[in-house]
């Protein structure tokens, strides 16, 4: 099955996200881990834990984590060969032109602000399109 992996240490911003695919129907498998280690260890198959098979698609990931930051993560991803070209998509409340800068130069396909609302209709149908556009 087709996944997408995301990697958020916010457990609210964890249910939006799961509440948001159920409500469209995604068919995708959504993995959570809650810091860029455990993502690392669930991409990778260390510590006990068995690796993603299949890779996941798409990989949203939230900058401001504890134990090793986005940017962190993104560094060691784009430095393992298997993983490197696993489209990442940042989620982050951080609208610092330094963040944007660093992640663009870590090869993201594309930067969401957080929070990501999906109370109107108009943001369900905006969401819906930034979700189709992640999949293909």
């Amino acid at each position: 099955m087709r996944s997408i992996l995301l990697v958020e240490d916010d457990f609210f911003d964890t249910m939006i996200v799961e509440k948001s695919f159920a409500k469209f129907s995604v068919q995708h498998k959504l993995h959570t881990a809650f810091n860029g280690i455990e993502a690392l260890n669930m991409l990778l198959g260390r510590n006990g834990q068995e690796a993603m098979d299949p890779l996941p698609e798409v990989i949203l990931l939230d900058l401001n984590m504890p134990k090793m930051n986005g940017h962190e993560f993104l560094e060691e991803l784009r430095s393992q060969p298997k993983l490197r070209d696993i489209p990442v998509f940042i989620t982050t409340t951080s609208a610092m032109d330094v963040d944007r800068l660093n992640a663009q130069h870590l090869g993201v396909a594309g930067y969401i602000l957080k929070p990501i609302d999906f109370e109107t209709s108009t943001d369900m149908v905006d969401s819906l399109s930034l979700l189709e556009k992640l999949l293909k």
